[in-house]
């Protein structure tokens, strides 16, 4: 399994409203505690998650955080071309997902892991807040893949959460019912 889950997440919701100079700054300082534009995103972030916890229903935040799902599916081409790998095909969906991702069809039901285990979330922008219980952080990965299943089949397609690190999991894990 080769997983390039950095490149699956990178440039992600908030760091794309930051620019590319955003996600240099974050790859080329790891942990510079006296980075403004870091202590502004991760500020930013806080509030954002601040106000979605408690301003907003369930089925809007939802919503919010699959926005972010879709548009980081669709700025990056790695994710872009396993849709069209797959087009109209779920053998060559699974196929195409193999090449980053642990993937296994049971029936109607397409599992997508990160490996068995997973040591970090491999998302940039959810590295600037902390984990919340129910994070809702795990539904803009959900719709990234919703977006890559619905894409390639030309279908609704659901996508639901198993398990995902932010949310106490021992990996992210996700069924398509395709």
């Amino acid at each position: 399994m080769n997983v390039n889950r950095k490149e699956f997440f990178s440039g992600c919701c908030v760091l794309a409203l930051l620019g590319t100079n955003a996600k240099a700054n974050t790859a080329a300082a790891p942990a510079a505690a006296a980075d403004p534009e870091k202590e502004f995103v991760k500020n930013w972030m806080e509030d954002l998650f601040a106000a979605l916890d408690t301003g907003l229903d369930e089925a809007t935040k939802v919503k919010v955080m699959a926005g972010c799902g879709v548009g980081c599916f669709r700025r990056h081409s790695f994710k872009t071309d396993i849709a069209r790998d797959g087009n109209g095909d779920l053998g060559k969906l699974i196929e195409a997902y193999k090449r980053n991702f642990e993937v296994w069809r049971e029936g109607d039901r397409v599992h997508v892991r990160y490996g068995a285990v997973s040591t970090q979330c491999y998302c940039p922008a959810a590295r600037y807040h902390p984990v919340r219980p129910h994070d809702m952080h795990c539904e803009c990965t959900r719709a990234t893949h919703q977006a890559i299943f619905e894409t390639a089949l030309e279908r609704p397609v659901e996508v639901e959460i198993v398990e995902s690190l932010r949310r106490g999991g021992k990996t992210c894990h996700f069924i398509a019912t395709v």
